[in-house]
């Protein structure tokens, strides 16, 4: 990609390995948290004031008339060191007496949430009805369980990731994910709601100011789909093109967790880095792939997009920190080339 801007700007603009210039990162669940975790890691507790997550909340459902929201869950959790590491979602040292309760009574039990996750949920509800934001009452959990970055849903109206199948079904993504457990071929994915869906205050401000702006390692499908279906979350994005970078997703041809491979292939995309690149290639200059996908650098190369080649399975909190520094090492790389 050309660089946009001319050596004198670029020199004086905030060095992003320093840990106080703004980033914002794009993020779905389990990856995106996992990637976030590595990024406060890198720039310190000190400068986690200066990172803005913005979250996928096309995922969210209303189930036993609780309002919940899987992403932006998962994201706190984790960050606030509570998930549970077996799962990659809800809290650790979970107990499940509500659930076996429902079952007794021959409720609807394919959604499983815990004791003390039905506490967030039931907070989460009580809080909306009262007529907060779905952005506030996230603010506010967020800053219950310690965290100090922000950390913003997308938008704060109902959008909903819609998956037809090839028998002629329409799901919702819970339940193509948990309620079936993929055993069904999608057909197409829509995002219902985002065509008209106003960003959430902050996310625009986030964008326009971030030195750094990050796709997380998420499911370019149904995690970070929604977010780039929002008009003005993508135009801004479009305009600061120069400034974002995504994170693959994908190794050597496989999703490490979900089923982003075989969504991308059902929608028609390549199911690898390649794939990714194509999909981002309208906002993002750079793509951080993975050693197992250095051969398709030169066809990334060939869409726009700068390949950076490093490790980017986040095994452990030093694998995370590094894939972090990478990543934000980026954009001064792919606007100089």
């Amino acid at each position: 990609p050309t660089s946009t801007c001319c050596p004198a700007s670029c020199a004086a603009s905030p060095d992003p390995m320093s840990g106080t210039a703004p980033v914002a990162v794009l993020c779905g669940g389990v990856g995106a948290a996992r990637f976030l975790r590595g990024l406060l890691d890198a720039i310190g507790p000190d400068a986690a004031g200066s990172v803005v997550a913005i979250v996928n909340v096309a995922d969210d459902l209303v189930l036993h008339g609780l309002h919940i929201s899987p992403d932006l869950d998962t994201v706190v959790y984790t960050l606030a060191d509570r998930i549970d590491p077996g799962r990659g979602w809800g809290l650790a040292d979970e107990s499940w007496h509500a659930m076996a309760m429902l079952e007794t009574l021959g409720g609807e039990a394919w959604f499983r949430l815990g004791d003390r996750d039905l506490g967030t949920h039931l907070h989460r509800t009580q809080r909306l009805s009262e007529g907060a934001a779905l952005s506030e009452v996230t603010a506010d959990i967020a800053r219950s369980l310690g965290l100090t970055l922000q950390v913003l849903p997308v938008t704060d109206d109902r959008v909903r990731t819609m998956i037809s199948t090839a028998a002629g079904e329409l799901l919702s993504v819970q339940e193509y994910f948990v309620g079936r457990q993929l055993a069904v071929e999608t057909q197409t994915v829509a995002f219902d709601g985002a065509a008209v869906a106003t960003p959430a205050p902050g996310v625009l401000d986030a964008l326009a100011e971030a030195t750094t702006i990050v796709i997380a390692p998420s499911n370019p499908v149904v995690s970070i789909g929604p977010l780039l279906a929002i008009p003005e979350v993508r135009a801004v994005l479009e305009s600061r093109r120069d400034r974002c970078v995504a994170v693959s997703p994908l190794v050597g041809g496989a999703a490490l967790k979900g089923p982003a491979e075989r969504l991308m292939r059902e929608q028609g995309h390549e199911a690898n880095a390649v794939g990714v690149a194509g999909l981002y290639a309208p906002v993002v200059s750079a793509l951080v792939i993975d050693h197992a996908d250095a051969d398709d650098a030169p066809r990334i190369a060939a869409l726009g997009v700068e390949p950076i080649d490093t490790d980017t399975i986040m095994a452990d909190p030093d694998r995370a920190r590094a894939l972090a520094l990478t990543t934000l090492d980026a954009w001064p790389r792919a606007v100089s080339s």
